[in-house]
């Protein structure tokens, strides 16, 4: 075999730098807390009764986990409710938030990406990765996008043997 049927990789030789935020996804169990089931007959939260179910409840379930809390009926919950969840939860979950199983996936890329030293990419070509095995919210994408414009020579989406363009940083006239 001579030099001219050498197979090259030209990726790996690429000044690319990918991004695969599957490594960024939390591995705790997501649970939805309906504050539902808690309501006197559907509709209304006696604060007695909550305040025994707060007392008496095995808040160690939720350990390690991420919690979403709801209400998906439609009845007037004090806000003292949620804050008391929260103090229970707390010292257990790793993270918890008001809202539906969508903001809680998203709240914890947030947390993930806020982690991220951002500047490691500054001037570089950078490939987000967009197949995961992992759910990846587009707030994800998004997030990161946002994060990486003012310092990113490029951005770029899919693998890198074949990529989207998503941004190029004008030259300096």
């Amino acid at each position: 075999m001579d030099s001219s049927d050498t197979i090259i990789n030209r990726v790996t030789g690429s000044a690319l730098v990918s991004i695969d935020l599957e490594d960024l996804y939390h591995p705790g169990k997501r649970i939805l807390y309906d504050l539902k089931d808690n309501l006197f007959e559907g509709i209304v939260l006696k604060e007695k009764d909550f305040r025994d179910f707060i007392r008496t409840h095995d808040w160690t379930q939720y350990s390690q986990n991420n919690i979403a809390i709801i209400c998906s009926v439609d009845a007037i919950i004090p806000t003292w409710a949620y804050m008391l969840l929260v103090t229970k939860m707390e010292p257990f979950a790793n993270m918890i938030v008001l809202g539906n199983l969508q903001d809680l996936e998203n709240a914890l890329f947030k947390e993930a990406l806020d982690k991220l030293d951002i500047e490691a990419y500054r001037n570089r070509k950078v490939v987000i990765k967009g197949c995961s095995g992992k759910p990846v919210p587009e707030y994800a994408y998004v997030e990161l996008t946002r994060k990486l414009l003012p310092l990113a020579a490029s951005i770029m989406f899919g693998e890198p043997c074949s990529t989207v363009p998503v941004y190029k940083k004008p030259k300096d006239r």
